[in-house]
């Protein structure tokens, strides 16, 4: 099981990768913004230092970062929520973070993360912004990383 390139349209990066393990478990640990660290494959993203109980739309949740070698800390807002299938934040630019997950059997599911800049913020010509900066493109690299740990992680030995 490869993770694969997906198709999401213009200012979008997305992935996807068949894992062994129930939609619900996945979606629960993604959904808890204190596992963000377990599942990050990228190494920009560390501990919580504050998260609401239970997500819903409007949630907001802070988070220990470090790019470059260089720490700092972000604080995103839950902009969707559908238990066991879908959980989205944005990033204050503007950029949002989306997690899919499709249930292909009791014991597989296809996870699909998807880093969406396409509407990002109020800069005239964030497309151009977020490539010159090389965002698709380190993205796509945390996104495949990510889930390939995640694929790991439930694969058998």
């Amino acid at each position: 099981m490869t993770v694969t390139v997906v198709d999401a349209g213009p200012g979008r990066v997305s992935r996807s990768v068949e894992v062994a393990a129930p939609a619900a478990e996945l979606y629960a640990m993604v959904a808890d913004p204190r596992r963000h660290h377990e599942l990050d494959g990228s190494g920009t993203v560390g501990g919580n230092i504050k998260v609401p109980t239970n997500l819903v739309v409007g949630s907001k949740f802070s988070t220990k970062m470090k790019m470059y070698g260089m720490p700092y800390r972000i604080t995103s807002t839950v902009t969707a929520v559908k238990p066991n299938e879908l959980v989205e934040w944005r990033h204050p630019v503007g950029h949002r973070w989306r997690w899919e997950f499709e249930s292909l059997s009791p014991t597989l599911t296809r996870v699909t993360e998807t880093f969406d800049y396409h509407d990002a913020g109020a800069l005239k010509n964030r497309l151009k912004y977020y490539e010159r900066i090389g965002a698709p493109k380190a993205n796509a690299a945390g996104i495949e990383a990510t889930l390939a740990k995640l694929r790991d992680r439930y694969a058998g030995p």
